[in-house]
């Protein structure tokens, strides 16, 4: 297989971009492959904590690299051993920083985002990955864009609401502007008294695109309440299939 970068991406916060990140990072080790993942929502970063990370365990970050304090592989954390995701399989987490200096420092000045090009070269070469997953900030900005414009493939995912049905639509026509080769829709949280085949259908039909993947509202995963991984903690329940189905499509597109 091919080396891939694959973007994880919403319109809105709240639709469990994370969430699908996490598990699909996770669903690829376990599949053998070897993967990181970046957060580049540096004005909100959370995924770390689905990896079990406190802030405390973080002495570098994304955005020392971004300072020029760090190489990006410094900032780069082996979480296969702590998820039990066996060799040649492993998940490297490269988180942003939770402190607020940081935040607001770059909420002023900003970063150079061509810098994130030579970033992500190198995590991919130095870390042998097979796929690099960009955890993007909700909306659309220059760092998203830039993201989605470097991607093999894109998930975009939304809650089965009118708000994110417009504003996905904004994204997807963006992408497909952009030639993003693999486009893929995920409907996320979905009620269950919609039935998820005629949600698929609707998607595909207002969106004009193929690849969509309905993911049920889980009292489970809510349960979690994002203390740790849930396809993970839970592998043998139908939702954690949908997961791996996710992650097979998105490499495979």
């Amino acid at each position: 297989m091919s080396r891939k970068i694959i973007s994880i991406h919403s319109f809105r916060g709240g639709t469990g971009k994370s969430n699908t990140t996490a598990n699909v990072a996770a669903q690829l080790g376990l599949m053998g492959q070897r993967v990181g993942v970046v957060d580049t929502d540096i004005q909100s970063p959370g995924i770390h904590v689905l990896f079990g990370l406190s802030s405390g365990d973080i002495s570098h970050s994304l955005n020392d690299f971004l300072w020029q304090r760090c190489e990006i592989t410094e900032a780069a954390y082996d979480t296969s051993l702590q998820h039990n995701i066996p060799e040649p399989g492993a998940v490297f987490l490269i988180p942003s920083s939770v402190e607020v200096d940081e935040i607001v420092n770059v909420l002023r000045e900003g970063y150079d985002v061509s810098l994130l090009t030579e970033g992500f070269k190198k995590l991919i070469n130095e870390l042998m990955l097979d796929v690099l997953l960009i955890d993007t900030h909700p909306g659309l900005n220059e760092e998203t864009l830039f993201s989605i414009a470097i991607s093999n493939a894109l998930a975009v995912v939304m809650r089965p609401d009118h708000q994110d049905y417009e504003g996905t639509g904004v994204t997807v026509e963006v992408a497909k502007s952009l030639g993003v080769p693999g486009l893929h829709l995920v409907v996320n949280k979905t009620p269950s008294t919609l039935n998820a085949d005629d949600v698929a259908e609707h998607v595909s039909d207002a969106y004009k695109i193929s690849d969509v993947t309905v993911l049920p509202h889980c009292d489970e995963l809510m349960t979690l309440a994002s203390e740790g991984i849930f396809s993970l903690r839970f592998p043998d329940h139908p939702l954690s299939a949908q997961y791996r189905a996710l992650a097979n499509a998105l490499v495979q597109s």
